[in-house]
């Protein structure tokens, strides 16, 4: 085993290794906590397998529009939906109770809000790294 347990969430008890040349994954056991770690994870690796090419995820900064609560200590991907003003500013608001099991989060976003270990809580008017949904989710 290469690694298990990594500092964010959803997902913390990821787990990555080999069985001689052959890459394992081990995902978590809440349903958002899979989706998130195989997203970030997992399907960046495929495709690198697939292709040698290294995938580029595409990000961009909005305004938060509702607050949300972190503490420091992890990376934190919440999910969120993003929308664009009649100004062409890009907005997003988390989409309300986030925890690993809760699937109406996920099923109705179309972004993931991307906190860095160091942040704290982020209030409206913040900017904020979201990273959308391409096609896969």
């Amino acid at each position: 085993m290469d690694f298990w347990k990594i500092s964010m969430k959803p997902g913390r008890p990821l787990s990555f290794g080999h069985i001689g040349e052959t890459c394992f994954f081990g995902l978590p056991g809440n349903p958002v906590a899979v989706m998130v770690t195989f997203y970030q994870f997992v399907q960046p690796a495929i495709q690198y397998i697939a292709s040698g090419r290294i995938p580029v995820r595409h990000s961009l900064f909005a305004e938060a529009t509702s607050p949300i609560r972190k503490k420091p200590g992890r990376y934190e991907f919440v999910r969120g939906a993003l929308t664009q003003n009649e100004s062409g500013l890009f907005q997003v608001h988390n989409l309300g109770k986030q925890g690993s099991g809760i699937l109406t989060s996920m099923s109705q976003a179309n972004c993931f809000i991307l906190l860095p270990e160091e942040s704290g809580n982020i209030e409206p008017g913040d900017m904020v790294m979201v990273q959308p949904f391409d096609h896969f989710i």
